[in-house]
């Protein structure tokens, strides 16, 4: 087994691992298959488990919730056929002669009993042997994920490199280095380079291991390529060339057939959004049609079939969509001062939080910063919530607490469904002396205040500021391209790559435009080119322009004529254009499915409320007020209305809701993208159902 993953474990999880090897020698082979496959799992995932060990912790934990739930099922078990009171001598319906009866009646309850154990203790050690077992196979798969998306950018960064002068062994040392760029790509060449300082490996054979090792196909084979390369002597160049072209090729493959897989699951959301409608209405025809009450399997629909349906297919679309990958970030070289950067994060106070604690004097600067700080958030608030949307959500949550509570204790609003469902103009039940006299229409005014409140108050500024910021974040990306080609176009007249940026910056517009004019500033008094770089990519932290700074900034410190490593990186990006455009293209008609659904029950349920429930509730004053005229089997005397008004209104709000997040994660994969649906869609069936109720 592979001796590099065999480290300390914790002593609880050691004690167990040991008790238990012995089992695990007698159930496994060591140099079986089942056991190969787990070893190598963790070795993809790089778990630091030794894998004997780490099955021996699985059996162990099974076991124990085996035995817990055998236990467990047995006392329930025993307790449940004592409660029913189950001493009936039959088995299996079949005819028994007295003997053989008084014996079943002896050992019908103890059999059941153990055999209920037996199931459910087989049950808990398959859930504890399979979970803990699961985990290398998870993060196995995480890691092979991450690795495919950035593979390409991972190529075009070693061609890039290569181009600018680097030799084999400086590109696989700049990409080990490139961590915080290229993640899980940048961690497999650390194994490479770690393996050749520390293990006294040729870098032949290291490469050789990790194509062996690591769990991406496509990694391994492009690995399998490069050694190919160099064991012959080939030109590195023109072979990372080729990969970067068939590694963009094989991008926009794989991003056709996630769009493909996506147009089905829309075609599959939009039946599935249906179900819930179609249910309602065949519980409302079984109550109509019996005399029993399906109001509880109504509440279940309305209030848990239809959010658990939304997840459901939420949690389905995010198994084949692809996130951006890193958080957009560039640190400095391992081998400069660690300072903490001013725009590290929200909180950071900069340089002085280095150096806090050391004298009084940084203390006390510390404390000016912080003072600073938040003078300038007050002073402009919007830039602040620009930058960082999520903060917004300090300052409205707890007036959205105020506001509820405030609404709570003076009865400003509907508390309860009872309240809900007093028609206009009835009398007020006894025992209910609240303010419910003066609402013409509570089912509106409990959901506003309840549920639309909360979601003016929190989701629309947080809508706001999101989609500014993406509006900002998008201006610096909109034409980077188009500067890279020009950056390009300059260094290979011979100017200096700053004279290159000054002179894009005076012929061009925009933000990105604003941004090249600072940096040159920055670098004219005395701040190093990689540096402004960095300062620039982290003010926006994007992870697709972090790319292109990192393979901009590597580029440059070998030399200042770097038109080839420009001309890749506007090809990555123009490569990387191409299929944003693409998505948008595809997933556009996803998103119209999906609201033209939500947009076809709101009027099938508005229908429904003018023209079904009116009609039924005049069925059942009639059914009331003469019992002659009730039809054999029907009862609409049992059908209550105004209830069934209510869950039509929340099936439609909760569907609008569920609905804007689905669009706007298969829009933009995230959920933010879909809160202006999540504001508007809800409005619109406000509007519709206050007319609604006008109108009945």
């Amino acid at each position: 087994m592979s001796l590099g993953r065999q480290s300390e474990q914790v002593s609880s999880t050691s004690t167990l691992g040991d008790a238990f090897y012995p089992l695990y020698q007698t159930m496994f082979d060591e140099e079986g298959d089942f056991v190969n496959s787990v070893d190598r799992k963790l070795s993809e995932a790089r778990m630091a488990d030794n894998v004997e060990m780490y099955i021996s912790r699985s059996l162990a934990i099974g076991t124990i919730s085996g035995l817990v739930l055998w236990v467990l099922g047995m006392l329930l078990t025993f307790l449940v056929l004592q409660l029913l009171g189950i001493t009936d001598p039959q088995f299996l319906g079949l005819r028994l002669s007295e003997e053989v009866a008084q014996v079943i009646s002896l050992l019908k309850i103890p059999f059941l009993v153990f055999v209920s154990g037996v199931v459910l203790g087989a049950i808990g050690f398959a859930v504890g042997f399979g979970s803990l077992l699961s985990i290398p196979y998870f993060r196995s798969n995480s890691r092979k994920r991450e690795i495919n998306v950035l593979l390409s950018d991972s190529v075009a960064f070693m061609y890039a490199l290569s181009v600018g002068g680097l030799n084999q062994l400086e590109i696989l040392q700049a990409m080990a280095k490139a961590d915080d760029t290229y993640g899980e790509v940048a961690r497999e060449f650390q194994v490479i380079v770690l393996e050749t300082e520390y293990f006294d490996t040729d870098y032949r054979t290291a490469i050789r291991n990790q194509a062996l090792q690591t769990p991406s196909e496509e990694l391994s084979q492009f690995l399998t390529d490069m050694l190919s390369i160099v064991d012959s002597g080939g030109d590195m160049t023109s072979f990372l060339e080729d990969q970067k072209n068939k590694q963009m090729r094989t991008a926009k493959q794989e991003q056709k057939k996630m769009l493909d897989t996506l147009e089905l699951f829309g075609e599959m959301y939009m039946t599935l959004s249906l179900f819930p409608l179609l249910l309602i209405i065949i519980l409302v025809i079984m109550s109509m049609m019996s005399a029993g009450s399906k109001m509880d399997m109504m509440l279940g629909t309305v209030y848990g079939l239809i959010p658990l349906t939304g997840l459901g297919f939420l949690v389905l679309t995010s198994t084949v969509t692809q996130d951006s990958i890193g958080d957009g970030y560039l640190r400095p070289d391992s081998d400069e001062q660690s300072v903490a950067e001013a725009d590290s994060g929200v909180f950071s106070l900069g340089l002085v939080e280095n150096y806090t604690g050391s004298h009084e004097v940084f203390d006390r600067i510390k404390s000016r910063e912080g003072s600073y700080r938040v003078v300038e958030i007050l002073k402009a608030p919007h830039v602040f919530f620009r930058d960082n949307p999520l903060m917004v959500l300090g300052v409205t949550v707890p007036i959205t607490v105020v506001v509820l509570g405030g609404a709570w204790l003076f009865h400003l609003a509907p508390q309860s469904i009872p309240q809900l469902v007093v028609p206009t103009g009835a009398s007020v039940p006894e025992g209910m002396d609240t303010p419910v006299k003066r609402w013409k229409y509570p089912v509106i005014v409990g959901t506003f205040m309840w549920v639309y409140v909360p979601i003016y108050l929190n989701l629309l500024p947080l809508a706001v500021f999101y989609e500014w910021n993406l509006r900002t974040r998008r201006s610096v990306i909109g034409n980077l391209s188009e500067n890279l080609r020009k950056l390009a176009s300059a260094n290979d007249t011979g100017m200096t790559l700053l004279e290159s940026i000054r002179v894009v910056a005076d012929t061009s517009s925009g933000r990105m435009a604003d941004e090249l004019r600072a940096m040159h500033t920055k670098v004219e008094y005395g701040t190093s080119l990689k540096d402004a770089l960095r300062e620039f990519n982290n003010r926006y932290h994007i992870p697709r322009l972090a790319r292109t700074m990192k393979l901009i900034s590597e580029a440059q410190e070998a030399s200042s004529q770097i038109q080839d490593v420009l001309s890749t990186a506007a090809q990555a990006s123009e490569n990387q254009d191409d299929i944003d455009r693409e998505r948008k293209s595809r997933t556009r008609m996803q998103m119209v499915i999906i609201i033209m659904t939500y947009l076809t029950l709101l009027g099938v349920m508005a229908l429904l409320k003018i023209r079904f429930l009116n009609v039924m509730a005049d069925l059942a004053t009639q059914t009331a007020g003469s019992s002659g005229s009730r039809g054999p089997g029907a009862d609409f005397s049992g059908v209550n209305t105004q209830v069934l008004s209510v869950l039509f209104f929340h099936a439609v709000v909760l569907q609008a809701l569920l609905s804007s997040f689905i669009a706007g994660y298969i829009r933009d994969v995230s959920l933010m993208a879909g809160l202006k649906f999540a504001v508007t869609l809800p409005t619109i069936a406000l509007v519709v159902w206050y007319v609604v109720t006008l109108i009945s």
